[in-house]
């Protein structure tokens, strides 16, 4: 006669779920906005929008994951960065078309629930909603055996903005003449990954808690620095300057990224010179090698971000940005043109 058996031998912890929902509790209510009805443990989350505040409201919403950079955190044991990351690759791409953040909910899914593990995750989460200014409304959490190995997770998450119709960021209004501003990147943010890996791991052999040539900060921390997020310094630009258009740079980099902001018949002349690419972009770049433009269309190459605004208020933009202590450059114009893209090499002009 067969033994009964149990959810818990086929590998799924009902009790240690509930334990891991219990220690998230308070990280999503640190992120709680006045719109949120009510807290985490019901089937949905509940927003309620002010419609008051609003004349014509345009819900906006994105979903993104953390990719391949979750290999690192594994390796290195670290799990309080990559909720960051998810919570960055959401709101920055929803961010771009003008919308305010208003709420996110992330799906985590684990070979085996460790409800410590889960906890330093949402803790990541959490941080990446306060950064933004929205609230953790909800998420699912799901416990798959033999779908992932031990230790192992995916992380998704989902971000919903708003923002008036006629205030929606589409690139429409881009002529030629305007001015492309980048914003600094923290890093690698949270695309690449797989050629990072590649090169500075499988065939250079660097070793992750070791500080390698050009870089002031042993490897795994440059590679888990979480992706910068924007909002709290582009928001009040997009109400206060005519901001053409905007782009979040990410898998495709600015070659992939910045055309999808850029009508027919424009074209994106960026100088490479323009700012300062940082080390970790150089050392890949040296021991790959890989060539200059599989890395710009890698990589963010130092730009996480770009705006696009009247050339008489690119000075100013980057005087407020300079206020909040933001990295930013003057780093190309739009031209006339059927490619929407071009790199110039070469010493960046006067402007």
């Amino acid at each position: 006669m067969n033994r009964q058996i149990d959810y818990r031998q086929a590998g799924v912890n009902i009790e240690a779920g509930e334990a891991a929902v219990e220690r998230i509790k308070d990280l999503a209510r640190s992120t709680a906005r006045p719109e949120v009805l009510q807290g985490l443990g019901g089937f949905a989350g509940l927003f309620a929008l002010n419609a008051t505040r609003y004349r014509e409201p345009v819900l906006v919403a994105g979903c993104d994951g953390v990719g391949t950079k979750l290999k690192l955190a594994f390796a290195a044991g670290r799990h309080d960065t990559v909720g960051v990351d998810c919570v960055a690759m959401c709101v920055n791409d929803i961010l771009v078309q003008g919308a305010e953040p208003l709420f996110f909910l992330d799906y985590l899914a684990v070979g085996k629930l460790d409800p410590e593990q889960v906890e330093r995750v949402v803790a990541g989460v959490a941080e990446g909603c306060r950064q933004a200014g929205c609230a953790l409304l909800g998420g699912e959490m799901a416990e798959m055996p033999g779908f992932y190995p031990p230790g192992e997770y995916d992380l998704a998450g989902f971000a919903v903005g708003v923002v008036e119709r006629d205030q929606i960021i589409d690139g429409s209004k881009i002529v030629p003449g305007d001015t492309i501003i980048g914003l600094a990147s923290a890093g690698l943010h949270s695309n690449g990954f797989s050629l990072a890996r590649k090169v500075l791991l499988e065939r250079a052999g660097l070793a992750l808690e070791k500080v390698p040539p050009g870089l002031e900060v042993p490897l795994v921390d440059e590679l888990l620095k979480p992706t910068r997020i924007y909002v709290r310094a582009v928001l009040p630009l997009m109400k206060k300057y005519a901001v053409k258009g905007a782009a979040h740079i990410t898998g495709g980099g600015l070659p992939g990224n910045l055309p999808r902001t850029i009508p027919r018949g424009r074209q994106a002349v960026i100088r490479e010179s323009s700012w300062p690419v940082p080390p970790v972009f150089k050392l890949i770049q040296e021991l790959g090698p890989v060539q200059v433009e599989e890395m710009y269309r890698t990589f963010n190459m130092g730009i996480g971000l770009v705006l696009i605004v009247p050339p008489e208020q690119a000075e100013a933009v980057l005087a407020d940005l300079k206020k909040e202590s933001f990295p930013a450059w003057i780093i190309g114009e739009i031209a006339a043109g059927d490619t929407p893209y071009r790199l110039v090499h070469g010493p960046a002009p006067e402007y």
